[in-house]
């Protein structure tokens, strides 16, 4: 009976149930359509930064993030590949690299770089370098005195491919190493900075120039599937720490090695749910307020059914029922007007390149893919509706203490 009454009541005036209706599904909307373009801010920051020479988990010597040298390179190659065999399933993919301090030079400018020796086939499926080529051709790992640098790099040091680049560092003998090599290839970035840090070398040929033999700087591993809260990668580094078992190594995850990142994902979801309630309470005041007029406007109703016996938790109960089929309509069709609008700029994304500067300060992507998550559309509805709920309890209240002298008394 409530059901049915509650369902009628809300078309008798169907303006007025139209206004309501439009409050809430342009509210569950906003929470749906700007979540999603925070979720999927959140994943392009954490999958740039992730390719941008971190992965997955890093493996280093337990001295080399506080003072990156030769000296603090690891050295049990053999005990890491086998634990990395074992624990890691066939989806993960890991490549080993040198990377230390350098000074590059020619012949009109010096600045300081990070030489990065790498695995050029492994390192092309974990990181951005593989697929970052705009011009000549990326390391293969046969190459000898070759070497890749950024497009910013380029412009600074006002040099072009074919050009020769010395390269100087400390070697393991704690000698002054350098070495000649040729730009075969140049890679675009996110960042400039990055494009400016990094220069790339085979590995070989930076195990020779700075005599390190079978020493590594790092493992880096990139994991299937990525996980922006980080547990399946806390799970993974658990495992190889167990099954390595040495003292003298560090296994680091994501969150651990980009702690900006990680409190900025922390902020963003305090900030997502605060949004959600400050839509509510912009949308609750027009549930209340049109609520109230309904209430007033039915007093003779209400006053009838106190006459004929209906009790007052009767009549809270029918106003709530009201509003709950309200909420429900709204919460529906405000979720697929949200799925529609993400739909419709999901495939070409959100172009930030005119924002390039400003975007890159705080490691914003320069384009941006909406990104819907089912807890965010189930908090946004549950917001919606427990909260609704609760607000129509006081146009229910008021209805439930009409009494029929007063319905009578009512022009």
């Amino acid at each position: 009976m409530y059901i049915i009454l509650a369902w009628r009541n809300i078309w008798r005036n169907p303006r007025r149930t139209i206004v309501i209706l439009l409050a809430v599904i342009i509210g569950v909307w906003s929470m749906i359509f700007l979540g999603s373009l925070m979720r999927g801010m959140e994943t392009e920051m954490v999958r740039n930064s992730i390719s941008t020479l971190t992965g997955s988990i890093q493996i280093h010597h337990r001295d080399y993030r506080n003072d990156p040298v030769v000296e603090n390179s690891m050295d049990n190659i053999d005990k890491l590949d086998k634990a990395l065999s074992t624990v890691l399933g066939q989806d993960a993919l890991w490549a080993k690299r040198i990377r230390v301090s350098a000074v590059a030079s020619n012949a009109r400018h010096a600045g300081g770089v990070t030489l990065v020796g790498i695995e050029p086939e492994k390192e092309a499926k974990i990181s951005f370098v593989g697929k970052a080529m705009i011009s000549g051709r990326y390391l293969t790992s046969e190459d000898k005195n070759k070497i890749i640098v950024g497009r910013a790099f380029l412009k600074k040091f006002n040099t072009k491919i074919n050009n020769k680049l010395i390269l100087m560092s400390q070697d393991t003998h704690k000698e002054i190493a350098s070495k000649a090599f040729r730009i075969v290839g140049v890679f675009s970035a996110e960042s400039q900075s990055v494009e400016k840090q990094f220069v790339f070398v085979p590995i070989s040929q930076a195990g020779k120039m700075l005599k390190m033999e079978n020493l590594i700087s790092e493992v880096s591993i990139m994991l299937p599937r990525l996980d922006i809260t980080g547990k399946k990668e806390t799970r993974a580094a658990k495992k190889l720490k167990a099954a390595v078992a040495d003292d003298t190594c560090v296994i680091e995850t994501w969150q651990q090695l980009l702690p900006m990142i990680k409190a900025y994902l922390e902020m963003s979801d305090f900030f997502l749910y605060i949004w959600y309630v400050v839509v509510f309470v912009a949308m609750g005041f027009g549930i209340v307020n049109t609520t109230l007029m309904a209430i007033f406007e039915r007093m003779r109703e209400f006053g009838l059914m106190k006459a004929l016996g209906m009790r007052p938790f009767q009549v809270i109960k029918g106003v709530v029922t009201e509003t709950f089929f309200l909420l429900i309509l709204g919460i529906s069709a405000g979720n697929i007007l949200g799925f529609l609008s993400v739909a419709a700029i999901s495939e070409k994304g959100i172009d930030l390149s005119a924002l390039a500067a400003g975007a890159e300060m705080f490691g914003i992507p320069r384009k941006l893919y909406p990104e819907i998550w089912a807890q965010d559309v189930a908090a946004a509805g549950l917001v919606v509706l427990v909260l609704g709920l609760l607000v129509s309890l006081y146009p229910a209240f008021k209805a439930a203490r009409f009494t029929p002298t007063q319905a009578m008394m009512k022009n």
